[in-house]
């Protein structure tokens, strides 16, 4: 379970969200794989227990994965029904697709940032990145107001390139930005020197 902490806005002091991920990283440890009705139960459970946001899938992925956030988006009464998607149209549009009926969707688009990941998962330089950022948000942006964004290994990637996506993704529409130590990477106390500098450095982030 992630907790992402966001400032409400004005003089508003911040606040925690809970932002379960259950559902879909859960998926990813050996044996875990749960069948459509077991995700639907720990849905309604998530739900009744007041998760503010529960991702829960990652539609592209199959289409059993796309009918479980779909169902999960028409049964949620409380909270906002997330759907992971690449930084590509077609899984954003599927995602877009699966939230669609949801009371509260969101989409959760999100890209390698760091230099590894730039040159030998993605092969594309940082204007390339760059631009795969704000195509990315803003096509979300077509299916939902509540788009999340993520830097996939954002501890190890350039904090003056860092400062520059995040600042792109908040000015296409992001209204979530998501920090992850995707590979186990820094110390707790580099985590909040990280979170600081983000906070310090890139405008509108208080947003």
């Amino acid at each position: 379970m992630d907790k992402d902490a966001s400032r409400a806005g004005g003089d508003k002091p911040d606040q925690i969200i809970i932002f379960d991920t259950t559902l879909r990283d859960g998926e990813q440890c050996p044996g875990a794989t749960m069948t459509f009705e077991e995700k639907l139960q720990v849905a309604e459970l998530l739900d009744e227990m007041g998760v503010d946001v529960i991702e829960a899938g990652f539609p592209i992925a199959s289409e059993g994965d796309f009918e479980a956030v779909n169902e999960i988006a028409k049964l949620a009464k409380h909270s906002v029904v997330c759907g992971l998607a690449r930084a590509n149209f077609g899984d954003i549009d599927r995602a877009g697709e699966a939230i669609k009926v949801a009371k509260r969707g969101r989409i959760h688009t999100f890209i390698g940032t760091s230099p590894l990941h730039r040159q030998h998962q993605l092969q594309l330089d940082q204007d390339q990145v760059h631009e795969r950022v704000v195509a990315s948000v803003m096509r979300a942006r077509q299916y939902t107001d509540d788009v999340e964004w993520s830097a996939m290994d954002a501890t190890r990637t350039e904090h003056d390139y860092l400062c520059r996506v995040v600042e792109a993704a908040i000015k296409a529409g992001a209204t979530t930005i998501n920090i992850p130590d995707t590979v186990g990477y820094a110390l707790p106390e580099d985590y909040y020197d990280l979170i600081m500098m983000l906070r310090n450095r890139v405008p509108g982030i208080e947003r």
